[in-house]
């Protein structure tokens, strides 16, 4: 079996496959602060309590966009499951053509993710927009180019800065809105969110669609953990949770 970590800036999300199907998904919060036996203390908790045997893992892969966590999570990885993880980053083999001015600029996850893509043989010109704690789109051509693409602030971000930037905006839950509009200040935040996100995902796609890749449509992947919110919007063509995790799989194969 092979474990897959995902160490975002809120929360970490692991996967275990079992040849090539994810058999658990599990995730704590990310925390900095975290030493590697609290770490190692958990993974071996929560697989036991899965039915799983620790002992049966074979690989480990991390992909990380908090280099403060790697360290504890490297050892935790090597004492408590006894494996020394790969981790995603640049230097290792990853099937991409990478166009990007600077590749040691690309984040992991982004990385990870274009690998998620390609290991789905789509062939297809593909947007990847993950909706985490910074929304990012990305550019895959159908030759696999990594191309670029977008950061913009991630959905929880937005709310944040709303109500640590005023004096009277509260924070609120992030969801889809029942309405279009809003009839108290917490549905007003929450609808103005909600589109304003789908329509600058909106624009940024049509804008690749007809400057990138020259009208043709391309197939848009959704991926993070407000993705789903979107379900019911069509923003996507389909949505894969998991996809860095997809990555992180593909990498581990690759290298």
């Amino acid at each position: 079996m092979i474990l897959t970590i995902d160490i975002g800036n809120t929360s970490t999300t692991c996967g275990l496959f079992d040849g090539d199907k994810l058999v658990l998904q599990f995730r704590r919060e990310t925390n900095i602060h975290s030493s590697s036996d609290e770490i190692g203390v958990f993974f071996r908790n929560v697989l036991r309590e899965n039915g799983f045997d620790w002992q049966k893992i074979t690989k480990v892969g991390i992909c990380s966009v908090v280099p403060a966590m790697n360290y504890s999570l490297m050892s935790a990885c090597s004492k408590y499951l006894n494996h020394d993880p790969l981790i995603v980053q640049a230097g290792i083999k990853t099937g991409l053509k990478i166009k990007y001015s600077n590749p040691k600029e690309i984040g992991a996850d982004l990385i990870a993710a274009a690998m998620g893509a390609v290991s789905l043989n789509l062939n297809k010109n593909t947007i990847i927009v993950d909706l985490g704690t910074a929304t990012t789109l990305e550019l895959l051509s159908a030759d696999n180019e990594f191309l670029g693409g977008s950061i913009l602030p991630g959905m929880k971000i937005s709310i944040d800065a709303l109500a640590s930037g005023t004096a009277k905006l509260p924070s609120v839950e992030i969801a889809k809105p029942e309405g279009i509009y809003g009839s108290s200040t917490p549905e007003a935040i929450q609808v103005g969110l909600y589109y304003g996100t789908a329509g600058s995902i909106k624009e940024i796609c049509y804008q690749y669609q007809k400057k990138v890749f020259k009208g043709e449509k391309p197939f848009v992947l959704g991926t993070g953990g407000f993705a789903k919110i979107f379900a019911d919007y069509k923003l996507f063509d389909q949505i894969i949770p998991e996809l860095v995790l997809l990555g992180v799989k593909r990498a581990l194969e690759l290298n």
